[in-house]
């Protein structure tokens, strides 16, 4: 795909559209010498070198990676009209792609009935999906697991929630014995369980917890934000395929969140919240007399926190799904293939003298440590700072993330290491761009030749 061609397809073609509504001046007041534009275009562009590589498969750090170029396209065509997704008559096209792709997004999660919407971040839709079990059950807490994105404490004290952390097994899942413990005290409304957790990738089991909430009369709400296009691959043939079972129980949870843009392909400012049960739109219901005044039918604002959200969003997100559908031989395909890197990477760390395995993968992130002795918390704090460090400095770059492990976490998964610390920090690298597959091995001679200096 010739993404500047695109683009230049992408401006002609709402130009064509915008001069069907007859010559305008524009006004001076807005415009800019075409020098001073040129000046301050050089020090955009120059600054904009102060990144790492996100697009590069040498980067294995944080969860970041450009949108694929049907995005960028999208979200410029858009951006030029520069549409608002808040009401029908300010965004009347993409207020239809926003539903349209909502909708694929419910049915890729299994709902039969849904009310969706896109969000600004998962963060937001989070907030969204805690609000509503708020007004469902005002005088009850929400569980989430110890694991979890810090987002659910905090929005908890946002909305005036008490939260409950839950302990978590030596796969960094929720201990399923810890949340019926705490659901028999019956403080809990609401049990966020997490597809994905954002520092191991691990999976709550969803098919276990559901019924056990359910039985206490409690509802289940799924924070997919970062792993949920990995459906995608439950119950799938071959290495990249998932255990079904934690998946497939989405679609009898009450609601989940999910981010596009992770694995969805989308540039930041695209999360989504979806409900299984349309009447929650009720909790949502305001005026605005100024507003909602060009259809009879529901307007997004009317189902949502936020105000307004740019159209762009859901055009880009629209046109990626006409290219690359969130189905298994669509967006599954960049999904397998991060899975299957860190598979690739996992197997060579487990032949390796100088690095370890913190535990297996689950999906695409692998975490790790370097081999100390003595084989103490501190000694691996420190060479696990190191070598992220040395790696980014390096003239053959590589790039990493850690992750600070809890002494009782650590111990439970490596017995032999010395606990004389509360904590170290381990390596993470996350493998989402689908280009990581091929590039494995170098990724892991060059840690291991860093781990060895």
């Amino acid at each position: 795909m010739d993404l500047k061609h695109w683009l230049g397809r992408a401006t002609d073609a709402i130009q064509d559209w915008a001069d069907t509504f007859g010559p305008y001046q524009p006004h001076p007041s807005i415009e800019v010498d075409n020098d001073r534009f040129a000046a301050a275009f050089e020090e955009l562009t120059g600054r904009l070198k102060d990144n790492y590589p996100f697009f590069h498969p040498r980067y294995a750090g944080q969860m970041l990676k450009p949108p694929h170029p049907a995005a960028v396209v999208g979200h410029l065509a858009a951006m030029l009209i520069n549409p608002n997704n808040h009401a029908l008559d300010g965004g009347p096209a993409t207020a239809a792609m926003e539903r349209e792709a909502v909708a694929r997004l419910a049915e890729m999660f299994g709902y039969d009935t849904h009310l969706g919407h896109l969000t600004t971040s998962g963060t937001i839709a989070n907030l969204e999906a805690l609000f509503v079990a708020r007004e469902l059950h005002p005088d009850r807490g929400i569980a989430y697991s110890a694991d979890a994105h810090y987002t659910h404490g905090r929005m908890c004290h946002v909305l005036g929630m008490k939260g409950h952390p839950v302990l978590t097994d030596d796969r960094g899942r929720m201990d399923l014995g810890a949340l019926e413990d705490l659901l028999r005290a019956g403080e809990v409304g609401t049990v966020v369980l997490t597809t994905g957790t954002t520092g191991l990738g691990a999976v709550d089991p969803v098919h276990e917890a559901q019924p056990l909430a359910e039985r206490h009369g409690v509802r289940v709400h799924v924070d997919a934000a970062y792993g949920g296009f990995f459906t995608l691959l439950a119950g799938l043939e071959g290495a990249e395929g998932l255990p079904p079972e934690p998946w497939r129980a989405i679609a009898r949870c009450d609601s989940v969140v999910v981010d596009p843009h992770k694995h969805g392909l989308q540039p930041y400012g695209c999360g989504a919240v979806l409900f299984r049960d349309p009447e929650v739109g009720r909790f949502y219901l305001h005026d605005s007399p100024y507003t909602y005044f060009t259809s009879t039918e529901l307007h997004l604002g009317e189902i949502s926190l936020e105000c307004s959200r740019a159209g762009a969003s859901a055009a880009a997100l629209w046109l990626t799904f006409q290219l690359l559908p969130p189905t298994p031989d669509g967006l599954g395909r960049v999904l397998a293939a991060g899975r299957r890197a860190a598979l690739s990477w996992a197997e060579l760390i487990d032949t390796s003298d100088v690095l370890e395995l913190y535990q297996q993968p689950e999906l695409d992130i692998v975490s790790y440590f370097p081999v100390v002795a003595p084989a103490t918390l501190t000694g691996i704090d420190t060479a696990s700072a190191r070598i992220l460090a040395d790696g980014m400095t390096s003239p053959d770059p590589v790039f990493l993330s850690t992750l600070k492990a809890g002494s009782e976490a650590f111990t439970a998964r490596h017995s032999k290491i010395t606990a004389d610390a509360d904590g170290a920090r381990i390596l993470r690298s996350v493998l989402m761009k689908p280009e990581s597959e091929h590039h494995v091995e170098r990724l892991h001679a060059r840690v291991e030749e860093i781990a060895r200096r």
